[in-house]
């Protein structure tokens, strides 16, 4: 009699070794985390007016890259690097030109990197803004289940809307559900009294963490991407985000003039079609410093939701197999160069942050100074989980940085109209006409001081890179 009683209680203990064997033995998960508009203004990038413990506690136990830049300098290019690790057209609709090849002659499109991740046995979600348009779907509001942005990538691809009707209406949202319908009738920022649920990334961090908790419960390794839309214009956070701004002494606006000669500088668009209250940024210190401190409030919002997430990851238990990766979409001017906005080739465009972490990583909190850029967290994230890495993947994985903070990191490109090198010392602007921008970030003027007329023998050497590295001169009609 004993011993039948003791059996179930055996069997249950066996059964529970089996599933630990079996958690221990499964490839790691990933979560992916996308802020959009997110430019390194952030505590610890260096800026130590801004409040992001919960960024800054991610970076302090991972490694945070102090240079790394996106391939494009706006939302829909950008994150078509991200997401099949390929270098692509300009264009925000990237992703959907690539879904319409897809339709026409799927054995032509190489998988998306979730795809690539979901065929090699992976679950794979994504709740909020992960590709161009937060849900991943066309249409007028951006919701039409048969138009598809990034085709076989998701198990589920989820975006809550609430109040704000529809994904569109989600991603230019202000407080209690307010919808962009006339841009210059939207105010450009906003302070609002009330829970974190009055404005979209509320509603998409709870469903995230839902999804999270599903995901964790299974015995499958998931890939779960989670987009938040802020700091996206308008700039709009609940009020008690704006409180760590209220009496914050703001460092100055670097290099705020517009350049001179034939530069990448733009007259602000995005942001000065929205309700200034006839106030101009350029000309009005006070109200460029307001915009400043929306910007950061938002940062600050949405670092808030990066808390929740990795707190729930924690307490399922996945933390301690997965490999976590904060990436900013692409940077942000705010008054540089006397442009508040993206879609510059400029240095405020392009850098944004990138952090990566996993159980295990060597020297954790130590910053990485090698320069890198998008295209190579693909690769990055095979290796880290023992996934093959396909052979078009055009990035370069960042695990020898991953395993040495002072590994030494490789020359980043980047386009719109025209073309850019990063290198360690040098910026590298082209036009389509030819015309060149030369920059020395090892000197004071760093950006402000094109050196290409007396450097020719430095813009040849960097064009060749350039050119090398996505044939520049034949994607974009540069001339040597």
């Amino acid at each position: 009699m004993k011993l039948k009683a003791i059996f179930p209680v055996l069997l249950i203990l066996l059964l529970n070794a089996c599933q630990q064997i079996s958690k221990e033995q499964q490839k790691p998960n990933i979560l992916l985390l996308c802020i959009d508009d997110l430019r390194p203004e952030l505590n610890f990038f260096g800026k130590d007016y801004i409040h992001s413990p919960n960024i800054d506690a991610l970076a302090a136990k991972g490694r945070a890259f102090q240079h790394h830049y996106v391939n494009a300098p706006s939302c829909g290019p950008s994150r078509y690097t991200l997401l099949t690790g390929t270098y692509g057209p300009p264009s925000n609709d990237a992703l959907f030109i690539r879904a319409e090849k897809y339709a026409i002659n799927p054995g032509e499109v190489k998988p998306s990197m979730p795809e690539w991740f979901r065929n090699n046995g992976y679950t794979t979600v994504s709740v909020g803004k992960v590709s161009h348009h937060p849900g991943g779907r066309g249409g007028a509001d951006w919701n039409d289940s048969a138009t598809i942005e990034v085709p076989k990538a998701w198990d589920k691809h989820l975006m809550p809307v609430g109040e704000w009707q529809h994904p569109r209406g989600a991603m230019h949202g202000l407080a209690h559900g307010e919808i962009r319908k006339h841009d210059g009738d939207m105010d450009v920022f906003q302070s609002t009294e009330g829970d974190d649920s009055i404005y979209p990334d509320g509603l998409i961090a709870s469903e995230g963490i839902k999804q999270l908790k599903s995901l964790a419960s299974k015995d499958q390794p998931f890939f779960l991407a989670i987009g938040l839309i802020k700091p996206h214009l308008p700039f709009g956070a609940p009020a008690k985000y704006m409180a760590h701004y209220k009496s914050v002494k703001l460092p100055p606006i670097a290099h705020p003039q517009k350049p001179q000669g034939v530069t990448t500088w733009h007259k602000s668009g995005e942001f000065m079609k929205y309700n200034r209250w006839g106030r101009n940024p350029n000309e009005d210190p006070e109200f460029a410093d307001e915009v400043r401190r929306h910007y950061a409030a938002c940062v600050s919002y949405a670092d808030m939701h990066v808390g929740m997430i990795m707190d729930e990851l924690k307490k399922t238990g996945a933390h301690k197999n997965t490999v976590v990766v904060l990436w900013g979409d692409h940077g942000w001017h705010l008054g540089e160069h006397a442009i508040w906005g993206k879609h510059s080739l400029f240095e405020e465009a392009l850098h944004s942050p990138l952090i990566v972490y996993y159980p295990g990583i060597e020297k954790g909190g130590a910053k990485a100074d090698g320069v890198v850029e998008t295209i190579d967290i693909f690769p990055t994230l095979c290796e880290l989980t023992g996934v093959d890495t396909p052979g078009f993947a055009q990035g370069i994985s960042l695990k020898p940085i991953l395993d040495n903070p002072m590994a030494k990191g490789h020359s980043a490109i980047a386009y719109k109209s025209g073309a850019t090198l990063r290198t360690s010392t040098h910026r590298l602007i082209l036009h389509p006409d030819g015309h060149a921008e030369l920059y020395d970030h090892t000197t004071a003027e760093g950006e402000t001081k094109n050196i290409a007329k007396e450097n020719p023998d430095i813009v040849k050497e960097l064009m060749a890179i350039l050119n090398s590295k996505y044939q520049a001169s034949k994607k974009f009609g540069l001339h040597d």
